[in-house]
């Protein structure tokens, strides 16, 4: 029977793991695309052998649509398996894959978005528009609303902790493991002894009664004062969570900057 290889096309994980069921008799179970994702196409887009949304290179790695292509040069070598090309066409890849992982790890690192902390310092996020709304609320948002404010945590949707001043926190008595959900970003205001803890919302929900809880319970040990704050890139994404944004939590709007909404309570911006 003949090798059949995958054509050039972009393709998501479920088709892989399809492909893997029908070609190699391996059956893996639906909610295992996560596992298979992050222990299988991370390595092989880390070694240049698959490529990630060369599609839309900006797509997060946590996107529902991620998909990947065979790295265009290692395909010819594939479909010469076999023939009188195949060794001399392998030799040929194995001594240039090195250099391809390092070009498509560039180019990776050419699509992050950097970040400048009000602080100074900068990083750098995976793209997206998530890492869009992130830079906005660090640059934007804390400039205005906490000035002087320390950046403590940016969550990043490719390696989960993006910054994390795990120290400054302790000091605060907020000890926090990799299994703590996080939000998207946390700024210490030291003028006020405030935690400013901010979900950013561009396909999952705001600070809801539910997550107000989780987050509550999160810092519960927390020495400054909690303030919780959802961002949103437009007042048209907004509008879709309106009914769930919890009381006594303030909403801030990327495409209007300069103002804020209260959602009731005795104060304004400020911990409870």
């Amino acid at each position: 029977m003949a090798k059949t290889f995958w054509p050039m096309s972009v393709v998501g994980i479920t088709p892989v793991i399809n492909f893997t069921r029908i070609h190699y008799k391996e059956d893996y179970a639906p909610n295992t695309r996560e596992t298979f994702r992050r222990q299988t196409m991370h390595q092989f887009v880390a070694a240049g052998i698959a490529l990630y949304s060369p599609d839309e290179p900006e797509r997060p790695v946590n996107s529902p649509h991620a998909a990947y292509q065979i790295e265009p040069e290692l395909l010819k070598i594939l479909r010469a398996y076999g023939s009188a090309a195949w060794r001399v066409g392998l030799q040929t890849y194995l001594s240039t894959r090195r250099t391809l992982a390092e070009r498509y790890a560039m180019e990776r690192t050419m699509n992050r978005i950097p970040v400048q902390t009000l602080d100074g310092k900068k990083l750098t996020l995976s793209g997206g528009v998530h890492s869009l709304l992130i830079k906005a609320v660090v640059e934007e948002f804390a400039s205005r609303f906490v000035p002087g404010a320390v950046l403590v945590y940016a969550g990043d949707t490719g390696t989960k902790w993006g910054l994390f001043a795990k120290e400054q926190l302790a000091k605060m008595g907020v000890i926090i493991d990799a299994h703590g959900k996080m939000p998207d970003v946390v700024l210490y205001y030291p003028e006020k002894q405030w935690l400013v803890l901010i979900e950013c919302v561009t396909s999952h929900g705001p600070v809801d009664g539910k997550r107000h809880a989780e987050l509550a319970n999160l810092f519960a040990t927390s020495s400054a004062g909690l303030v919780y704050v959802t961002a949103f890139p437009s007042k048209a994404v907004m509008t879709r969570y309106l009914r769930d944004i919890a009381w006594e939590t303030e909403v801030w709007v990327s495409d209007a900057p300069t103002h804020l909404i209260h959602f009731n309570g005795v104060r304004f911006l400020g911990p409870y």
